[in-house]
């Protein structure tokens, strides 16, 4: 795959992707979703598949996460502060891509930095933020294509649950209903690149082989830039 300039680009209104062998020759391809959807082991699954490099979000990394679970209204705003100059740093490189380099594929977007703010920050906060992240946001490029993970809140707490981490124990239902919420709205207005959305319910990317060989089939089927797969 290095060494290849072509990408997943279509003119709005066009099929999407010209051929199926548009897969094999992407360069920047982001995996989405609410937290518990499972968009970082399926980015590790694709990057995988394709060969590509993985940038993955690092939210152990965070020194005030933990904190913000306990206590939200207090620990908000360092929290996304944080994660903002974190995905920011990570983008850097993609903003001058190497044509003959491999290609990446990343478990976020970076403009889903605000969704999380306007959630968890005061009216003053999100004020400041904005104007950080309008000064802060690097120029890297659309993705090609964005998998976008949806699933039910009741989904994404019962898989936050089995995966344990000590900082994601203090997550709330509630919560996880508003980001799934924010997501929708957010992806409903998105127009930056194609986006395949996933019911991913009924789905194991991890476990079962074949449901990771259906969706890239869904992906090379695809010929619109907006479609959505669901199983079952």
């Amino acid at each position: 795959m290095a060494g290849r300039s072509s990408c997943w680009r279509a003119a709005p209104g066009s099929t999407w992707p010209a051929s199926p062998d548009a897969v094999a020759s992407f360069r920047y391809l982001a995996v989405e979703g609410p937290i518990g959807a499972g968009k970082t082991s399926l980015a590790r699954r694709l990057a995988e598949r394709f060969g590509a490099d993985l940038l993955l979000e690092q939210p152990g990394e965070n020194p005030f996460l933990e904190r913000f679970y306990r206590d939200m209204a207090r620990h908000a705003l360092p929290t996304q502060l944080f994660f903002l100059f974190q995905r920011a740093r990570q983008l850097e490189p993609l903003a001058q891509p190497d044509i003959f380099g491999r290609p990446v594929v990343a478990d976020f977007l970076i403009e889903k930095d605000p969704l999380f703010a306007r959630i968890t920050l005061s009216a003053d906060e999100l004020a400041l933020y904005q104007r950080i992240y309008d000064a802060l946001r690097p120029q890297a490029p659309a993705p090609d294509l964005v998998v976008y993970l949806q699933a039910e809140p009741r989904t994404l707490i019962e898989r936050v649950k089995r995966r344990a981490s000590a900082w994601e124990r203090g997550i709330s239902e509630e919560y996880l209903a508003l980001l799934a919420e924010g997501y929708a709205r957010f992806f409903y207005h998105y127009s930056a690149a194609p986006v395949l959305i996933v019911n991913s319910e009924n789905l194991d990317f991890v476990s079962r082989e074949a449901d990771l060989d259906l969706l890239i089939a869904r992906i090379r089927g695809m010929k619109s830039r907006r479609e959505f797969f669901s199983l079952g």
